[in-house]
């Protein structure tokens, strides 16, 4: 993604492509593509990145630790993939 597109996107915006790759990687995560879950979640950490660069929180921070423990390592968060979705919506009804 080039990074002065992407900083022309509202924050909703950024947040609802964030989104729609994180539910890609729920996908090939439910479907057992470990290679295109593995390339979703990716996509999604660079765009997060990005976002970051310009506009930090606690929330992206606390955002991306989240979805590396449940993707990359043991989700010692329990956090549910209903949840994820469920978080993201709200920025795919703002778009």
């Amino acid at each position: 993604m080039d990074k002065e597109k992407w900083q022309k996107l509202s924050f909703a915006e950024q947040m609802g492509n964030i989104g729609a790759e994180v539910n890609r990687a729920i996908h090939w995560h439910e479907t057992g593509d470990k290679e295109n879950k593995e390339n979703a979640l990716w996509r999604a950490l660079e765009l997060i990145d990005l976002t970051i660069l310009e506009k930090p929180n606690k929330e992206l921070f606390r955002l991306r630790e989240v979805l590396c423990d449940l993707f990359l390592n043991n989700n010692s968060y329990n956090i549910s993939t209903d949840y994820i979705k469920d978080y993201f919506i709200q920025f795919a009804l703002n778009k």
